[in-house]
């Protein structure tokens, strides 16, 4: 079973997402564990701080180094072989090949969501490695941790149901994006389905969907 733990300060985001569709299914066939680590209770003092002001001012809070460092080893107490993944516009940018790795691993992950400006440099000394969703940047990391574990789970064997659903989606090769596909009726509003895929002849078929597949750029 993957464990995936996600450290942040709004865990009820995640609420609805693990427990619907794909995600859901996944915990139900005990293919992943998921588990959320409120950052908020490791902060210090009475009101729980999790963030201050920048060294060399600047606006905006920065996210302080105890809380996350506390939070990151509970999490790493519950699973010490885990990976730590830092959701960071710096990292290296998410595919659909590093989803299957990442599926492949016979280790569990440790996500960091970060919020406000940014956090302490020093809370990197902790992270395996950084991702990133793409060169634009998000209020959290809590969006590109949802996209990133869901790209994941839906990997984990047994979780899409066919056995050949994951093969032939877009990206599965690198660079190849899916062909196009259509369901009943034959004729929807003058829009007609391909003959060939009314053929039944498979080899037909096949080779017509390798002609419509493009190719990403």
């Amino acid at each position: 079973m993957k464990k995936i733990q996600v450290v942040t300060l709004f865990p009820e985001m995640f609420e609805g997402v693990f427990n619907s569709s794909m995600m859901w299914k996944a915990q139900n066939q005990e293919a992943v564990k998921f588990e959320l680590l409120n950052l908020r209770e490791y902060g210090i003092g009475p009101r729980q701080q999790v963030d201050d002001t920048p060294y060399g001012g600047g606006d905006g809070m920065l996210l302080k180094p105890e809380p996350l460092f506390a939070a990151v080893e509970a999490a790493k107490a519950n699973d010490p072989t885990a990976k730590v993944l830092l959701m960071t516009p710096r990292g290296q940018r998410w595919k659909q090949s590093l989803a299957q790795e990442y599926a492949d691993a016979d280790h569990g992950y440790i996500f960091i969501c970060g919020r406000y400006e940014g956090y302490d440099e020093r809370i990197v000394s902790l992270v395996d490695e950084q991702v990133s969703v793409g060169d634009y940047v998000l209020t959290g990391g809590e969006l590109p941790s949802m996209t990133i574990i869901d790209s994941i789970v839906r990997l984990l064997p047994g979780v899409l149901g066919g056995e050949t659903s994951a093969e032939i989606e877009s990206f599965s090769d690198g660079e190849t994006l899916e062909f196009p596909q259509y369901t009943k009726p034959a004729d929807f509003r003058g829009m007609e389905v391909p003959p060939v895929l009314l053929s039944g002849h498979h080899a037909e078929i096949a080779k017509w969907r390798a002609e419509h597949s493009l190719k990403a750029e």
